[in-house]
Parts: structure tokens; C-alpha cells; sequence
């Protein structure tokens, strides 16, 4: 971690950062505001020779994510002094607040000579001009509590038999980023990192209410200080009707594979529970016992229609040991008398999110969810984002959701205190034959099937004659507008 400096990074690439409004999980993605370039603030005047600390205006140069390039106001086009900071940092402040708090306001020394009536000077600059909402640091501290604490009981997802659930404890939350250890871990090592808001995280007796495979603890009783976290807490999954037309055991689809997330794969339906909820397993590779059928909703983005990567140019990995290449769904489902899954039963929502290709962010390793990693959007096909690696080869790259709690904007580990993942360079990635990288590799090879370029070839059949457009969300994103402030001059 040591040197890097997502702020070098941006700026001497040109790079852009997805906007904090697109991550409506992180701290401030709902009321982010219009924050922008030209927003001015009050901060620390590091140009300066006086014994203490005292401030200056600057105004917002560029914004990548939480980062803001700031230059103090009075240097026009010199860029000289510029930095960067975090605009949700205890050190910035709203246009007033020195004022209000009694701290000088002290031109920085390199100008100070450039203006005998600096209080005219800004009232000039400043009148008309945006700054941060009064409130904004209250905001900030409200929106980074979470209501999950240490010694809460969970069910996760049991890491190394994805087909059942255990107990977990909430052992520390970073950000929203919850360390869960097993409850029958003995020295408390078997551990599990994901967000408050995962989708593989739910209340005590979750597994027993839907028909959801369960691994019982051999812990009797709950050890002192625990307790069951609130149903209420976990996130929402929308209700669906089973009544009419429904997923069925047997039915093919597409999913990406829990094992292998850069790959988007054949995938039967094996069981059908309750409340929505499909357990599901990859073609080719399924272990005879069911013991890898992972748990998706019937809602969940990460499935997907027959047909689906075809008609949006991805390549979709066949069966292991398929051998009629290039694939073809039609005969497949000829040759396994199998039907598809109704492309009207999946979700085809797709939120205005804002990520454009090329943005960068901080993103989890899904494969050892205990890193954030530098990341890059690289492809976006309507919901679904291809979330690259910087320094990685492409094979590492996980298909993800844009609403999805493992992606953050740029700044969230240096806002949360979480450690960040720099880019590997050459010689760290081929050095680092035990890093997590490389164990992932190893893990999911068994998964890969063999790679095609897929051409658009659909046949009607495959469709049921549905109109199979999922059309790009077009609503605005609301934006909270900030008032305009003006500085007033001291009597």
C-alpha cells in the first residue's frame, strides 16, 4: 500500500472516478448533493509560517469519488499548490465556517503579495458562488454508522460447501464491511468478510424457513454476549408470485459462476425453495452430492435468460467436457431434453446507475472478499458491470452488479481506515506465487470450460417469440441542489 496515491494515479493518467452518487451503499451515495468542480471550501492553509493552524478558501479543480483536487483561491490558473484531499475528511468545511467558529482565515504566503484588500478579493470571488451544505460533516458521521455491531448472530454462506449455510458472528464492521467468524471456529480464524448488505448474509432460521440446506454448530448454546442480529436489518429481497407460471427443477439458464466470477456459465435449476429463492448448479461441474449449488433469488442480477450472453456478445462458458462446439443452445437443450427458464420470470430492471466505461473505483475481490482492490469499469451491458483489476490480467475480472455493496467509490478505504489493494505491477504479480490471486486461479481452473467468441445467432425457438429487450433505465438521477452561500464581510 505504501506509495500509492489515488491521486497521482488520476491525474497522471486522466483518469475518471465513478461519482459517488452511483454507490447508494456507501457513506453519502444518497445525499451526496451536487458537489462538483468550483464548489469552494474552507481548509488548512499548509502555505503558511504561523505557529498554528489556521485556513484558506480553495475550490474543487477535479472529484474523483470522495477525492477532490483542490487549489487555494487566489491562484488562477497556477496549479502549483494543488492537492488533494478527502471532501469527507474532519478537515473541510463549508464556506462561513471559520467565521463561525472564530479561526482565521490567512491567504497562503506564495500570493500573499498579490492583493492588499484580500477581503474584497473574495467577497468578488466568492459572491454567487457553491459551497457545501452547512450540515454536510453531520451527514457524513450519520451516514457512516451502521446498525450491525460485534456479537451479532448471522447465517453466511459456508465458504467452502456453497450449497448450505452456517452460523456467524460479527467479529468487527469497517465501513459497512462486516468480518464474520464461523461460531465453531476454535481459534476464531475461519473467518468471512462481506458487506451488512450482501445477499449472503441472513437472520438466524432463514435456512429452515425457505428449505435452504443448513450446517448444524455443535455449540449447544449461544456463548456469552451474542445474540441474533434483527431480521429487520438484512437487505430486502422483492416478493415474487409463485402462483403462476415459475421456475421449475430442471429449467437451464445462464449464472455466473460463484466459483469462477469472470465467467458467465450453462446452469440447470436444481431446486426450487421458498420466498423466490432457486438453488442452482453449473453444468459439467456439479459434484454428485449437490454439495457446490449456490442460492441465487429468483430477482438477482447475476442470472440470467437462455440466450442472454448471445444476443450481448459475452462468452458464455459451456459445460465442462461439452465437446459440440461452438455452442449451441438449441441443440443442447435437443440433446438434454430440457426446456429453458421463461425469460419473462427474470429481472429485467436496470436502475439509472451512472457508470460509464473506464471509471475507476475500489471493488472487493469477490475470490478472497477481504481485499478492495484498485478496479476499472470495462464493459457495461445494461446492469451488469465487468469489473477489471488494475495490473491483473483479465482472466482475474468479475462480472458484478451496479447496485451491488462490494463496489465503492474512490476514497472509501482511506475514509473507513480500510486497507486498499494497489495496482500489481509485473514483478509483484509474478513474485507473489502465494497471493490470493494466484490461489483463485488454482481454485476455479476446474470451472473453466472451454472459450468461444460468440457471434449474434439467435434462434426464435430459444425466445418464446418474447420481445427480449431490456431497455436502459432513462430516469434522471435526483440530485440534492445546495444553496448558493455568500461570504460576509466581518463589520
Amino acid at each position: 500500500m505504501e506509495g500509492f496515491s489515488w491521486g497521482n494515479y488520476i491525474n497522471s493518467n486522466s483518469f475518471i472516478a465513478a461519482p459517488v452518487t452511483c454507490f447508494k451503499h456507501a457513506p453519502m451515495g444518497t445525499c451526496w448533493g451536487d458537489i462538483s468542480e468550483n464548489v469552494r471550501v474552507e481548509v488548512p492553509n499548509t502555505d503558511c509560517s504561523l505557529p498554528t493552524k489556521v485556513f484558506w478558501i480553495a475550490g474543487i479543480v477535479k472529484l474523483a469519488g470522495y477525492n477532490a483536487l483542490l487549489r487555494y483561491e487566489g491562484f488562477e490558473n497556477d496549479s502549483g499548490l494543488d492537492f488533494w484531499c478527502n471532501i469527507c475528511g474532519s478537515d473541510i468545511h463549508p464556506v462561513g465556517w471559520c467565521a463561525a467558529s472564530g479561526k482565521p482565515l490567512v491567504p497562503p504566503r506564495t500570493i500573499q503579495h498579490k492583493y492588499t484588500n484580500w477581503k474584497a478579493f473574495l467577497v468578488k470571488r466568492l459572491t454567487g458562488a457553491k459551497t457545501l451544505p452547512p450540515d454536510f460533516s453531520q451527514k457524513v458521521s450519520e451516514s457512516m454508522q451502521y446498525p450491525f455491531k460485534p456479537c451479532m448472530r448471522v447465517e453466511v454462506v459456508d465458504k467452502r460447501h456453497l450449497c448450505r449455510t452456517r452460523v456467524a458472528v460479527v467479529e468487527s464492521v469497517i465501513g459497512g464491511r462486516l468480518r464474520l467468524v464461523y461460531e465453531d471456529s476454535e481459534d476464531r480464524t475461519d473467518d468471512f468478510w462481506c458487506h451488512m448488505h450482501s445477499p449472503l448474509i441472513h437472520h438466524i432460521g432463514w435456512s429452515r424457513s425457505i428449505g435452504h440446506r443448513f450446517k448444524r454448530s455443535d455449540i449447544t448454546k449461544k456463548q456469552d454476549g451474542h445474540f441474533d442480529t434483527p431480521p429487520h436489518l438484512f437487505a430486502k429481497v422483492k416478493e415474487v408470485d409463485q402462483s403462476g407460471e415459475w421456475f421449475k427443477e430442471g429449467m437451464k439458464l445462464e449464472a455466473i459462476d460463484p466459483l469462477n466470477l469472470s465467467t458467465i456459465c450453462v446452469a440447470t435449476i436444481r431446486k426450487v425453495l421458498a420466498d423466490g429463492f432457486l438453488m442452482i448448479g453449473i453444468d459439467g461441474s456439479e459434484a454428485a452430492d449437490g454439495s457446490d449449488w449456490f442460492c441465487y433469488h429468483a430477482t438477482s442480477p447475476s442470472i440470467f435468460p437462455v440466450g442472454f450472453c448471445e444476443i450481448n456478445m459475452i462468452e458464455l462458458t459451456p459445460p465442462r467436457g461439452y465437446t459440440k462446439l461452438p455452442f449451441k443452445w438449441f441443440d443442447y437443450l435437443r440433446e438434454t431434453g430440457s426446456i429453458a427458464a421463461p425469460v419473462k420470470l427474470f429481472n429485467k430492471d436496470v436502475p439509472n446507475h451512472g457508470f460509464r466505461v473506464g471509471m475507476k473505483l475500489e471493488a472487493v475481490d469477490l475470490m478472497e472478499p477481504r481485499l478492495i482492490c484498485v478496479a476499472t469499469v470495462t464493459r457495461i451491458i445494461h446492469r451488469l458491470l465487468r469489473i477489471h483489476f488494475d495490473g491483473w490480467e483479465e482472466e482475474y475480472d468479475q462480472w458484478v452488479d451496479c447496485e451491488s455493496p462490494d463496489l465503492y467509490p474512490v476514497g472509501w478505504c482511506q475514509l473507513t481506515g480500510y486497507q486498499l489493494q494497489p495496482p500489481a505491477s509485473q514483478s509483484s504479480r509474478e513474485s507473489q506465487s502465494g497471493s490470493s490471486k494466484q490461489k483463485k486461479k488454482a481454485k476455479s481452473q476446474q470451472y473453466k470450460g472451454h472459450k468461444k467468441m460468440t457471434t449474434l445467432q439467435l434462434k426464435e425457438e430459444l425466445i418464446d417469440g418474447e420481445d427480449y429487450n431490456f431497455l436502459q433505465g432513462a430516469s434522471d438521477q435526483e440530485s440534492n441542489g445546495s444553496a448558493n452561500f455568500y461570504i460576509k464581510q466581518e463589520p
